[in-house]
């Protein structure tokens, strides 16, 4: 197990912020994503180019990410190759931070998210969108269904309470590492929820503001991806029992 050595905080100034933002095909979005984020508080936005075929990229630099290139698809693809590009950076980042690029979320709640990891020390803070204000319609009754059931099952398995999956996520960069992520597609979000359950880390849920996505979703939006990405998530649950 890696070992870190955790840096406190005493304010957002002291802290090093990095945001991860895996994208595919979200060229109506990904611009507005990034300049709603709080550029005083975060050093580097990191723009995962996810295989797209529209103009993520070009959008992405000219709103002032840097991009980076994953031409195997998956949503855990993209996190690990943003995190590879952390891990090589001097000095590394103390916060990751991970946003989807559809502007569903609310990038201004950044510090929100990141302000029990700064404040108190918690190890990950997950944006809860069954705890805050969700616009009607913003979810689809099978996204809705599928968090109820996959944390309902960590609460019985786990022992560990969480309302929601939600993308929208802090955690340090040490613990992040420690987590040794594997999950290369639609798992990735739980398998984090259920090793830090294992490992004890010390997280908690926030309530955020989440709205319709621009577009449709690659996941929920089909059938294919919504059966996909829920079978991804049972497996996920039994398979770090």
């Amino acid at each position: 197990m890696r070992k870190g050595n955790f840096r406190k905080f005493t304010n957002f100034n002291m802290a090093i912020i990095d945001v991860i933002i895996p994208a595919y095909n979200e060229q109506s979005s990904v611009g507005k994503v990034i300049k709603d984020i709080p550029e005083e508080l975060v050093r580097e936005v990191i723009v995962v180019n996810n295989n797209s075929s529209d103009e993520t990229s070009k959008i992405a630099v000219e709103a002032g990410a840097s991009v980076f290139n994953e031409n195997r698809q998956g949503y855990g693809y993209a996190c690990l190759k943003g995190i590879a590009h952390c891990e090589n950076k001097d000095p590394k980042p103390d916060i990751i931070v991970f946003l989807d690029a559809d502007y569903s979320d609310h990038p201004e709640e950044l510090s929100k998210v990141v302000g029990p990891i700064i404040n108190d020390e918690h190890d990950m803070v997950i944006g809860s969108r069954a705890l805050g204000d969700k616009e009607s319609g913003s979810m689809t009754p099978q996204q809705v269904f599928g968090n109820w059931l996959a944390t309902r099952l960590m609460r019985i398995f786990y022992r560990v309470k969480y309302t929601d999956l939600g993308p929208f996520r802090a955690i340090k960069f040490d613990r992040l590492l420690e987590l040794n992520m594997e999950d290369k597609t639609y798992g990735w979000t739980i398998e984090m929820q259920i090793k830090a359950a294992k490992l004890k880390m010390k997280t908690m849920e926030v309530p955020v503001t989440y709205r319709k996505r621009i577009g449709k979703s690659k996941v929920s939006g089909t059938v294919k991806g919504t059966v996909f990405a829920g079978v991804k998530i049972i497996l996920a649950i039994f398979k770090y029992l």
